[in-house]
């Protein structure tokens, strides 16, 4: 479950917890009774009716100038100026508490973790369970030697689970660690946390992922888990232009919108950081919301195309770089027949 951290010297810190610069809705806890409800009625329309196809990675010995691998969800394997990151590592089947309940994987790993090269840095945007993975952050810490970079409040995390004092690296919005050539930046993002009843005492972020400099200054923007805010605008006239945005597009609804973009947000989001190729992440993998399976994508190839945005689309473990982009249309293999697009 983790620990509960308190009493942080922070513009976020007020009353108490953590907060949004915007007001920001989300469902009330004690709303989550019915919500379940509703989950046990929708039936299968978040899964996909086939197998989801896969491709082993096929990693150089190291990482290059500008690279991706989506291992699926906010699973992402970056290379930045030669540097190894890993975002937001989940290896686990379930995204729970229970090993035994919870949402379920659509499709398995396409890699394991021993399959990982030599990581300079481990991102996590912020500690729901879909994004901070207990049983992979333990194999991490005991099989690498990469420091684990985390928005304040989620060292108390690692620090519980036995993660060494020397691995961990605490933000703010707006600050930096520097490795090397390598500079991760903390930003800010419309989100909320908690794992169980309790929320909001550590913090979430979107991160910056840059190195180098001049013309060949290398950067990404990883969006992690967030809603929609203006202060993407901000973040691209900080630190953009950006080679490649990594942006969730999936489990949007009317009901939590301040706190979840849906695919036109993120083109958006996308246009005001200033960003070059856009890939979408937190769809395909774990079913968290009311739409079907590749609604997200569907939606989200739609939107790029009226407003002149470049999608890599790879299936899940498929590696990238900017002269091999993925774009054909794979997921219509996996899915139902018909997708939903919300009112």
């Amino acid at each position: 479950m983790g620990a509960n951290p308190t009493g942080f010297d922070s513009p976020q810190w007020r009353d108490g917890s953590f907060q949004n610069r915007l007001p920001s809705a989300m469902l009330e806890t004690g709303n989550q009774g019915s919500m379940a409800v509703d989950f046990a009625r929708k039936g299968d329309i978040g899964r996909p009716a086939r197998a989801v196809p896969l491709v082993t990675p096929e990693l150089p010995a190291t990482a290059a100038d500008l690279a991706a691998t989506w291992l699926g969800h906010a699973t992402v394997l970056l290379e930045v100026g030669g540097h190894w990151v890993l975002t937001d590592p989940v290896w686990s089947d379930r995204v729970s508490p229970s090993a035994t309940v919870g949402p379920k994987r659509s499709h398995p790993v396409p890699m394991q973790l021993a399959e990982l090269p030599e990581l300079s840095a481990v991102l996590i945007s912020h500690d729901h369970y879909d994004h901070l993975d207990t049983a992979t952050i333990d194999w991490l810490v005991e099989n690498q030697t990469m420091p684990i970079v985390v928005p304040l409040g989620i060292g108390a995390h690692l620090r519980a689970w036995g993660v060494p004092e020397d691995r961990i690296v605490e933000l703010d919005w707006d600050e930096s660690y520097r490795l090397d050539d390598l500079v991760l930046t903390c930003t800010e993002a419309r989100h909320f946390s908690g794992r169980g009843f309790t929320r909001n005492k550590t913090l979430w972020s979107s991160w910056v992922v840059a190195a180098g400099a001049g013309d060949s200054r290398r950067a990404v923007f990883f969006g992690g888990d967030t809603g929609y805010t203006p202060a993407f605008a901000d973040i691209g006239e900080a630190h953009g232009p950006f080679d490649l945005t990594v942006l969730p597009i999936g489990a949007y609804d009317a009901r939590w919108s301040d706190i979840h973009m849906n695919p036109a947000e993120a083109v958006q989001t996308h246009l005001d950081v200033d960003g070059e190729l856009l890939l979408p992440i937190h769809w395909g993998t774990f079913d968290l919301a009311f739409h079907a399976w590749s609604a997200p994508v569907e939606w989200l190839a739609t939107e790029a195309e009226e407003r002149g945005v470049r999608l890599a689309l790879p299936r899940p473990g498929e590696r990238f770089d900017a002269a091999s982009v993925p774009a054909d249309r794979w997921w219509r293999q996996a899915a139902a027949n018909g997708t939903r697009l919300p009112a």
